[in-house]
């Protein structure tokens, strides 16, 4: 049998956390569950009998059946096509691999309404279900495809090898010893692209999909009717649970990590053949649908707009405030979620997994619901920081927690926990031994945490437009304004500037991620 003749990695011990790491990691998720706290206070002052009415609403059914329907068809879709394409990338001899594998993570540097503004600008019918469906999952299934890519780039031939001479097929050697290998990064890039779904906001009213987050903004925006979006906020809070219990299932107890480089050469490239022409058209199909559709369409508006578009007294700031934030929010982000990743890989249990989807369940929750709970709880316990830059960066880090955490725990779980025990051997402490050892090799992890948290910052819109500090602008906040008087062309310098912003922090992530995987 496969299973005796193949190596199984071993369960992860649990280690005695300190202190140190246990104190920051418990005020985190003190702090994350402000918004929860939020929802529940205004569903209390609401009363459970109009709460419970609120819930029952056809209007509650539908918007319910439009979100799982999404995340039932676009979580699967995004994860398939991030498997294939990271196989054809990293384990095949598809013509133009590298160029296929940076066009595979650029869609990240492309904020996902601007996917959709590309998509309706071109084609002004585009919307519906299928629409949402599409620009979802063109926006993000890197967020799958890139902890896939290091994955494979970093598993060690002999285990294949080792199939090969069982007598097993390809497929079936893909199927039994590389799929369960994946299954640490496929579950946590499923996950990320799960707590997005919920929480986007304007891919889906450009196309316009109504969903929770959507109806929640829409309440605000126009009634102001607290009740009936926190009954809302309510379900997306429920949504996300089974989303951050699957990642957990699916991720297990087992050892990721291994002591030494395995195997000394890559895995051998699998022939094509004559599967070329349609694995390069599937590759070409990805980068077009991608990339190019947002980029020709915002050059078809620039060119349109010509130099009178350029609003240089408008669009300085604009760029000026969009890269501070960044910054700020991407290091507190990263920061804060240092803690639990430790945690997360290396003692794992109840308490580790509660712990973890306090940090997690924020990423679900749309901007206004987290800017909100903000507000109310500057106004009521912190009146200085009623509507200051550490209220909008404390916003930031709720908002994209999930993403630092993810990147940080995958890197984390492949520094190998033998390098700890033998730095304690030698006289460090615990915490000098996460720092010195297991912090400093998992440094490109932390890299593109930083830069996917900043990522998020710089194309983030609704906790924004409610939390910044009078004179604030962004170039989200510029955009979305444009957008909504119909002013495409207007709204295209703004669009790529978003783009040419993103562009660097899209190529750390992708550079830390060949890095982590040694090539």
């Amino acid at each position: 049998m496969l299973s005796n003749a193949l190596p199984r990695p071993g369960r992860l011990p649990a280690l005695r956390v300190p202190a140190a790491i246990l104190v920051p990691a418990l005020a985190v998720s003190a702090f994350s569950l402000v918004p929860l706290a939020f929802v529940a206070w205004v569903g209390v002052e609401t009363g459970a009998g109009e709460v419970a009415r609120l819930l029952l609403r056809p209007r509650i059914f539908e918007l319910l059946a439009n979100t799982l329907l999404l995340l039932a068809l676009t979580i699967p879709l995004a994860a398939a096509i991030a498997v294939a394409l990271a196989w054809l990338t990293e384990r095949s001899d598809l013509p133009g691999a590298r160029l296929w594998a940076a066009l595979g993570a650029a869609p990240l540097a492309v904020p996902a309404f601007v996917h959709s503004y590309a998509w309706v600008s071109l084609l002004p019918a585009m919307h519906g279900f299928w629409a949402a469906v599409l620009v979802s999952t063109a926006a993000y299934f890197p967020f799958v495809y890139l902890p896939v890519a290091a994955a494979l780039r970093r598993l060690d031939p002999a285990m294949e090898d080792a199939a090969a001479s069982l007598g097993l097929a390809p497929g079936e050697r893909f199927l039994r010893v590389v799929l369960p290998q994946l299954r640490l990064p496929i579950a946590a890039g499923s996950l990320l692209v799960g707590l997005h779904l919920l929480a986007e906001y304007g891919l889906y009213v450009l196309v316009r999909f109504d969903t929770f987050t959507t109806a929640i903004f829409d309440q605000f925006q126009s009634a102001y009717s607290g009740p009936a979006a926190n009954a809302m906020a309510i379900v997306l809070v429920v949504l996300c649970l089974p989303l951050i219990a699957g990642e957990s299932v699916a991720r297990g107890h087992e050892r990721y990590a291994r002591v030494g480089s395995g195997a000394a050469r890559m895995a051998s490239g699998a022939r094509l053949g004559r599967a070329a022409p349609a694995a390069l058209a599937f590759a070409g199909l990805v980068a077009l649908v991608g990339v190019g559709v947002p980029l020709a369409t915002l050059l078809r508006w620039l060119a349109i707009g010509g130099t009178k578009v350029w609003q240089l007294a408008d669009i300085g700031p604009a760029v000026a405030g969009t890269a501070w934030l960044a910054f700020l929010g991407g290091a507190a982000t990263t920061l804060a979620a240092v803690p639990m990743a430790w945690i997360s890989v290396r003692s794992p249990g109840r308490l580790q997994r509660f712990l973890e989807g306090c940090q997690y369940y924020t990423g679900s929750l749309p901007g206004v619901v987290v800017a909100l709970a903000l507000v109310a709880a500057t106004v009521r316990v912190a009146m200085p920081l009623y509507q200051t830059e550490a209220t909008l960066v404390a916003a930031y880090l709720l908002l994209f927690l999930s993403r630092a955490l993810a990147s940080l725990r995958a890197s984390v779980a492949q520094v190998p926990v033998d390098l700890e025990w033998t730095a304690a051997s030698l006289g460090r402490t615990p915490v000098q031994s996460i720092a010195q050892v297991t912090l400093r090799i998992a440094a490109p992890g932390a890299a593109a945490a930083f830069a996917l948290s900043a990522l998020g910052v710089a194309n983030e819109l609704t906790a924004t437009l409610l939390l910044a500090p009078n004179g604030t602008v962004t170039l989200a906040t510029e955009f979305w304004a444009l957008t909504g008087e119909i002013d495409y062309a207007a709204a295209a310098p703004y669009a790529f500037l978003m783009v040419a912003l993103s562009v660097p922090m899209t190529a750390i992530i992708h550079f830390q991620s060949r890095r982590i995987a040694g090539r």
